[in-house]
């Protein structure tokens, strides 16, 4: 069995729980470890740069592939 291939379905509601909880946890990393992430934080932006515009991208194709 394959399990990256099972499909499932999560609706918007769903999904508050899973955000809440990667959300606290990236609270308390950033709070605990704040001196050692200071040295990193252009890196880090130009990575959250690009993947939020990888994920817009792919998101944006996806609705387009639906709508045709």
């Amino acid at each position: 069995m394959n399990f990256f291939k099972i499909k499932t379905s999560w609706s918007n509601a769903e999904f508050i729980l899973i955000k809440l909880c990667m959300a606290s946890i990236y609270i308390l990393v950033g709070s605990y470890f704040h001196d050692f992430f200071q040295n990193y934080y252009a890196p880090l932006l130009i990575i959250f740069g690009i993947t939020v515009i990888w994920f817009v991208s792919a998101w944006l194709k996806k609705l387009n592939s639906k709508s045709e």
